[in-house]
């Protein structure tokens, strides 16, 4: 089937979606977390083919990425069932008046229509992203890469079989095809697509801000900071730094970027070193240091000097750049200089550091003493996200169910004429 005849027929299956109560779409979602377990080994052996035809093709801890087992999938499926414990965002009254002239102005929120994502080699963004474009009532066009091609194929297949008894199963459009053509079809579908949200590398949400002809959020790719302040505690920063970093580090809220103020960096980075090198939890982390940090640590293995460049790179791997700064300031400049707007953290034990930071960083996500992984949906307390909007209008940070509503004016008369 063509791109343009499968958004054909999810336009045309949004309308089975607007006679659904809350009820019925909590049960729609509870039909996709049981059947996506029941389905279990059909996906998983979709997704052993992709990890056979991906190795040596992509890096490890993207493979990691990729990779799926029954753990990850009742994760996907409690994902959902979280989804549908949330309140229903679609009908909020967000304002209401009544004019001099007897007019009554409501502004109710509703569903954007169809929301299309554009997203690369992780199979779970699948199921997330159909569980919250249907809970706020949208229907969805799900276009992964090649390297997840099966498993999200497989996915959508499940999905679809748990919903066919509640609406239409084609208001899940899956793209059949994975060349660049079908990705600028989506760019270009105005009239099919309300919303598009790319969800992967810096050259896919480039493409996509620069070329869209439709509504498009633009996701961040994540140059995630951490600023290790003079009043640090050491047993805070090492933990928050290797969990941010080594946790998974393929993922857009690690961190790329350690700062560390010049007054500890001498006592700090050997230790930084020792702890993100040595660990039987994780590979050694390969260290990008700036000139000075490179006088402290760079006579040691898996260290080597920075190029120019090494301070914007999304790394989604063991690679860490490190920056020693004179003062809060200099943190606060450089970070803004280089960071992409996604989180970004200082650790510190200074009140009056710490909200001078938070108010200077205009980063989605701004942290005081906690690992950057928690800018997630789900930790967030979204069930989960369709992504992490670093732009401004409309949606920023993690997108979940009240960022794809959108409201219109009801507006009740009496026979009024202006």
């Amino acid at each position: 089937m063509t791109t343009r005849e499968i958004l054909e027929k999810t336009l045309n299956a949004k309308r089975s979606l607007i006679k659904l109560s809350s009820e019925d779409k909590n049960g729609l979602l509870y039909a996709i977390a049981d059947s996506l377990e029941a389905h279990t080994a059909d996906i998983l052996a979709a997704n052993a083919q992709d990890m056979e035809s991906a190795r040596g093709v992509i890096s490890d801890v993207m493979l990691d990425r990729l990779a799926l087992n029954e753990k990850r999938i009742a994760a996907m499926a409690e994902g959902v069932r979280q989804v549908a414990a949330l309140p229903d965002p679609v009908g909020v009254v967000l304002d209401s008046r009544k004019r001099p002239d007897g007019l009554k102005i409501t502004k109710i929120s509703v569903p954007l229509g169809v929301v299309a994502i554009i997203y690369e080699s992780r199979p779970n963004v699948t199921s997330d992203a159909a569980a919250l474009a249907l809970k706020s009532g949208n229907a969805c066009v799900l276009r992964t890469g090649k390297e997840a091609h099966r498993s999200a194929a497989a996915i959508v297949a499940a999905m679809r079989s748990g919903i066919e008894k509640f609406v239409d199963p084609s208001v899940i459009g899956f793209i059949e095809d994975t060349s660049r053509q079908s990705a600028n079809e989506l760019m270009t579908a105005k009239g099919y697509i309300d919303l598009l949200i790319p969800r992967g590398g810096a050259g896919l949400i480039r493409a996509c801000v620069e070329n869209a002809k439709v509504p498009c959020i633009e996701t961040g790719t994540g140059v995630c900071h951490i600023y290790v302040d003079r009043f640090a505690d050491f047993d805070k920063a090492l933990k928050i730094i290797e969990n941010a970093k080594c946790s998974r580090p393929s993922v857009c809220n690690a961190m790329e970027v350690c700062v560390v103020h010049s007054a500890v960096a001498k006592s700090f980075l050997p230790l930084l070193y020792e702890r993100l090198r040595k660990s039987d939890n994780h590979p050694p982390v390969v260290f990008y240091l700036d000139d000075r940090a490179y006088s402290l640590i760079g006579e040691n293995d898996g260290c080597m000097m920075a190029e120019e460049g090494d301070f914007d790179r999304e790394f989604l791997d063991y690679k860490l750049a490190v920056k020693v700064v004179d003062d809060l300031d200099g943190a606060i400049a450089h970070i803004s200089a280089h960071s992409t707007g996604h989180s970004d953290c200082i650790i510190t034990e200074d009140k009056g550091a710490a909200e001078a930071f938070v108010a200077a960083i205009d980063s989605a996500a701004v942290y005081v003493n906690a690992s950057t992984r928690f800018t997630d949906g789900g930790e967030f307390g979204l069930g989960c996200e369709m992504g992490i909007s670093t732009q401004k209008l409309h949606a920023r940070g993690p997108m979940g169910l009240k960022e794809l509503t959108t409201y219109k004016y009801v507006v009740r008369g009496d026979g009024n004429i202006r």
